[in-house]
């Protein structure tokens, strides 16, 4: 008899650990991530709706620490070191907590990982990495879910949205792409450069409008390696014309277009022909 009960015990405990129904979450998870410059940024976070309720004083109290989101707390990750308003931010992942206010929100980028939500009584401000202060906008369309966004990206730039009913927070991240840009040019031009690792490299700089004498010679280098190619003379043309050597930037201009027709590249004809029509027209009033 004892057996049997010990037998029955056992059958119960099984089948309840797969009689668990999945069910759908009122607060979706969801993730995003964005590329800026070199870098990638990553988050991890749930979306609830506003479900026809008050938000932000409402739902979300003011003065107290929001988790930025639902359930568990929202989770940020950097794959290199940042900056946000003037604090380092290194490479790691972090918990992302807010404390809204009407004029102003404080952002928390929280150290410790492992608190469900926003951690009740286990929150620990000496545990924050940091906190930012942002001012809350006016989200021009409304908002169901809880969204995260990234915008505004440049090489080393990028915003943050945070936003949810008639609110859009932005928090914005800077990352140094220019020294990592440096440290990658230098360790490949060390290792058996190609054409293309000097053309890569001087159409950084080019795009970047620094150190063209640099980026020109980087530019003849490939040449010399890869032969002509209507994008190494499209490139080469427009770092001449930004060192003001026009009767050069129209020949490599005229070198490309030649090159881009017989490819069919019409996109590169047009702009080819364009530029060299004004660097005639800058040599012309330059002659006058």
């Amino acid at each position: 008899m004892k057996k049997v009960l010990i037998n029955s015990f056992f059958l119960v405990v099984i089948v309840s650990s797969y009689s668990q129904i999945k069910h759908p979450k009122a607060s979706p998870l969801a993730t995003i991530e964005q590329e800026i410059g070199l870098s990638k940024i990553s988050v991890e976070y749930s979306r609830p709706a506003t479900r026809g309720r008050k938000i932000f004083g409402g739902l979300v109290p003011y003065g107290r620490i929001w988790r930025v989101g639902a359930n568990a707390s929202t989770k940020i990750t950097v794959d290199t070191d940042m900056n946000i308003l003037g604090n380092d931010l290194p490479k790691g992942t972090y918990a992302l907590y807010a404390f809204p206010e009407e004029e102003n929100w404080q952002i928390a980028f929280h150290a410790n990982t492992e608190h469900w939500g926003d951690g009740r009584k286990n929150y620990n401000p000496e545990e924050d990495l940091f906190r930012v202060t942002v001012k809350p906008q006016k989200n021009r369309e409304y908002q169901e879910n809880f969204l995260i966004v990234f915008d505004s990206i440049t090489h080393s730039t990028i915003q943050m949205g945070l936003i949810w009913a008639n609110t859009k927070v932005i928090i914005p991240f800077t990352v140094d792409t220019h020294a990592q840009m440096e440290m990658e040019i230098a360790r490949q031009l060390s290792e058996n450069p190609t054409a293309q690792t000097y053309y890569e490299a001087a159409r950084y700089l080019q795009e970047q409008k620094i150190e063209y004498p640099r980026a020109l010679q980087y530019l003849k280098q490939a040449l010399k390696l890869g032969g002509d190619t209507y994008y190494f003379h499209r490139v080469k043309s427009l770092v001449e014309a930004a060192l003001g050597d026009y009767e050069d930037a129209i020949t490599s201009a005229q070198k490309s277009l030649a090159l881009a027709q017989k490819q069919d590249k019409d996109e590169f004809v047009r702009m080819n022909q364009k530029n060299i029509n004004t660097w005639k027209t800058l040599l012309q009033d330059h002659d006058d």
